[in-house]
């Protein structure tokens, strides 16, 4: 076989740099390779190079993949390009793969049975499970099962100290550290191991056991390893263990695409990787095949911006065929709507990409309720069961059934009820005792200080008015009137997922129809099937990588939501930033994931890309993207103004959270009421009066013609709620206010 005549036979032309790879066979190789190089193309040809034209035996050569499904993917690419005669004798796995062999080689080798692998996440999440309820002391949600076991991973994977794990505890508030030292107790005891033990047990047979290192070192002298970006520290180490005895190790990835922190991904490895491999060598494919021009260039112009990675420059012989623009809307909602006309006309392939799963269920609700088609991939379903979710959900029920002690016990400290643990037992006791609702039952027997008997007053009326409001007005009334934002801000928990609640909440008319329609989506998510040949599809960024679609749409490139913080040091130079260390290290090191995520969105585009941004809202990585600057708007009211979904929500310069502010009372009085009788001064569309109630949103600073500055404080959809800077505060009308032209914003 005339090797390269045979790859030209299918259509396959390598260029001088990926040929260089192909023929890169012995010594440690980095290959970084930009997306749509071809790398996947380049790592199949060049193991069909080793075994042709070096004629080195299949069984002597380990490729390592990320997936189990990325192993028979590389499989059937090696069969159609090479055929089957060397296909079955090569050996492609998982890091998993290799650690299993590892454990039951030395097995067998001392007569020992290894642990059992635990397969079933039901057994693994009922351990979890207890002892969660063990240490925190409450029940564990599925999105908490899915916290702990992703920190078990992640202290796992990254090789942490007792000292370290510790350190999460006050990191991620909650005791993992506890639960991590009864979880690995109880597996031991029972003789069972998990995924990432299968890694930990692993090395620490190559570690200790000369023998078997000796006999896999010999076994597999050529190791390569694809999407080396998304391989952990312990990874790391294992894979070095065993080339280290050859030395022959050919790793292929971008840290530029290193999207997987969460998961313990350890890009550094890649940039450590001459100093930690004897004469090792980097190579480059820095042609994208993929992207039309327009967007190369920009992406690369914009991760240029991140200081820890390799210096390469991406770049394509593709025309600038297609578009890549910023479509700006007043509202995130807004940008629901808009996509919603996309998908009802699509014809084409369509990506809809978004940071978090629970991004998109408000246009999965818009596209359900309208019949549209839609492709869904890898949704998490665990919005449904989040805390703040849950929290919202029990005070809702409890306005329903007031007598319920175990709802009561579970929300009184999250509502401005003031009561102590030994109150609110008390006021059950009662409330059983004489068979009325728990609060009558605390107002009347229980001795009860002044400010807790008028903050329970208030929380009672709250609670019978709640049921009759929209749902909207009900989430508002629960987390701002009733208390629940200043217990997300004492405990420190985002209300993130309460955003997206409220955007759902627009178009029910209760909150019981709310918690109705929850039920529906999280089936309806759980039972759908994907048509295959629909083109609209919905899918998380991480979902999509490795993926290409003519057209995408970038949701949420909001300051706090994507990226999710623009620490200081990010503002900084780059000569500064690269000898940034400690805690300025650690904060360059998660903005730069947040860059390099959006970068992975940005070039999944092959044709045309549309990235929304919403007026108001600050927007870093567009200012970077479409290079304006780094400049930010003013906050002179203390937080970043505008309307994230709707009037009723701002966002923490910043921070991570975000909080509803809508409040909602009808029985509120107007201390400022302007004459609706006075003739107003302009006409005006319904639609232009829209426009401006959707500028409005609390915590925006206005200015009013005969009041002066102020900053919004809430507002519904008559009136408005505003705290001038001479310290007054009125609510005026807002028809009255357009209509004389009285309300600007600063």
């Amino acid at each position: 076989m005339n090797f390269y005549n045979h790859l030209l036979e299918h259509n396959i032309r390598p260029t001088k740099q990926q040929r260089a790879a192909i023929d890169s066979i012995d010594g440690a190789i980095l290959l970084l390779a930009v997306p749509g190089s071809g790398k996947t193309t380049v790592l199949v040809a060049r193991l069909g190079f080793m075994i042709y034209e070096k004629h080195i035996e299949p069984e002597r050569i380990l490729t390592l993949t990320y997936t189990v499904s990325a192993t028979k993917d590389m499989s059937e690419r090696f069969k159609s390009l090479f055929g089957d005669e060397y296909a079955e004798r090569l050996e492609f796995r998982t890091i998993n793969g290799i650690c299993a062999r590892i454990i039951n080689y030395y097995g067998r080798m001392i007569g020992k049975s290894a642990f059992s692998l635990v397969t079933d996440d039901r057994m693994n999440s009922e351990l979890l499970g207890h002892i969660y309820q063990q240490v925190e002391k409450e029940y564990a949600t599925e999105s908490d099962l899915k916290t702990v076991r992703s920190l078990i991973t992640y202290i796992k994977n990254m090789m942490l100290g007792p000292d370290e794990i510790k350190h999460l505890d006050e990191a991620e508030e909650i005791k993992i550290s506890e639960i991590y030292r009864l979880y690995q107790e109880e597996m031991r005891n029972r003789g069972l191991m998990d995924y990432d033990d299968q890694m930990v047990y692993a090395l620490m047979i190559l570690q200790r056991s000369p023998e078997t290192l000796y006999y896999f070192q010999t076994k597999y002298p050529y190791i390569s390893v694809d999407e080396a970006q998304d391989t952990s520290k312990i990874q790391h180490e294992i894979i070095k263990l065993l080339a280290s005895g050859s030395g022959n190790l050919f790793m292929v990835g971008d840290e530029d695409q290193s999207i997987y922190g969460f998961r313990a991904a350890y890009p550094e490895a890649l940039l450590d990787f001459e100093k930690e491999h004897k004469g090792a060598r980097v190579l480059l494919m820095e042609e994208n095949f993929r992207s039309g021009r327009h967007i190369v260039d920009k992406a690369q112009h914009f991760i240029g911006m991140n200081v820890l990675r390799h210096e390469k420059t991406m770049f394509t012989k593709n025309p600038a065929t297609g578009v890549i623009r910023n479509i700006e809307l007043k509202s995130r909602n807004a940008a629901y709507s808009y996509l919603l006309k996309v998908a009802t006309d699509c014809t084409c392939e369509t990506a809809v990409l978004y940071r978090d799963n629970e991004s998109i269920l408000p246009l999965i609700d818009l596209l359900e309720r309208n019949g549209v088609p839609y492709r869904v991939k890898n949704m998490d379903l665990t919005f449904f069961t989040h805390r703040t979710i849950t929290d919202i959900s029990h005070i809702i029920h409890f306005a329903k059934n007031p007598s319920d002690e175990e709802l009561f016990m579970q929300i009184y400290y999250k509502m401005k009820t003031y009561l102590s643990k030994a109150l609110a037992q008390q006021a059950c006791m009662e409330s059983r005792k004489h068979q009325i609702p728990i609060i009558d039952a605390a107002l009347r027997y229980c001795k009860l200080p002044r400010g807790t008997e008028n903050s329970l007053q208030d929380i009672r009326l709250n609670l019978k008015n709640l049921l009759s409001d929209k749902a909207d007005q009900a989430i508002g009334r629960i987390t701002r009137q009733m208390g629940y934002n200043d217990y997300l801000d004492r405990s420190k928990i985002s209300d993130s997922k309460i955003m997206i609640l409220k955007s759902l909440s627009y178009r029910e008319e209760s909150p019981l129809s709310l918690l109705d329609r929850l039920n529906e989506l999280r089936q309806i998510l759980r039972e759908r099937d994907n048509d295959p040949d629909c083109p609209f599809i919905l899918s998380t960024i991480h979902s999509s990588k490795g993926l290409e679609y003519e057209t995408v749409y970038l949701l949420d490139s909001i300051d706090g939501i994507f990226p999710q913080e623009v620490p200081d040091i990010a503002w900084k130079s780059s000569s500064i930033r690269k000898s940034a260390s400690g805690d300025d290290l650690l904060e360059l090191k998660i903005f730069e994931e947040e860059r390099r995520l959006f970068y992975v969105g940005l070039t999944r585009a092959k044709k045309d890309l549309f990235i929304f941004e919403y007026k108001n809202e600050d927007t870093t990585f567009l200012n970077e993207l479409f290079d304006r600057g780094h400049t930010r708007r003013p906050d002179t009211s203390g937080h970043s103004a505008g309307a994230i979904d709707h009037p009723g929500f701002f966002m923490r310069s910043g921070a991570v959270t975000y909080t509803s502010t809508l409040r909602y009372n009808a029985s509120t009085p107007v201390a400022y009421m302007e004459r609706s009788s006075a003739k107003p001064v302009k006409d005006f569309s319904e639609d232009e009066y829209r426009a401006f109630i959707d500028s409005l949103a609390e915590g925006v600073r206005v200015v009013h013609k005969k009041m002066g500055n102020g900053t919004i404080i809430s507002l519904d959809n008559r009136t408005i709620l505003i705290r001038f800077d001479t310290g007054k505060e009125s609510s005026l009308q807002l028809h009255f206010l357009y209509s004389h032209d009285l309300l600007k914003l600063l």
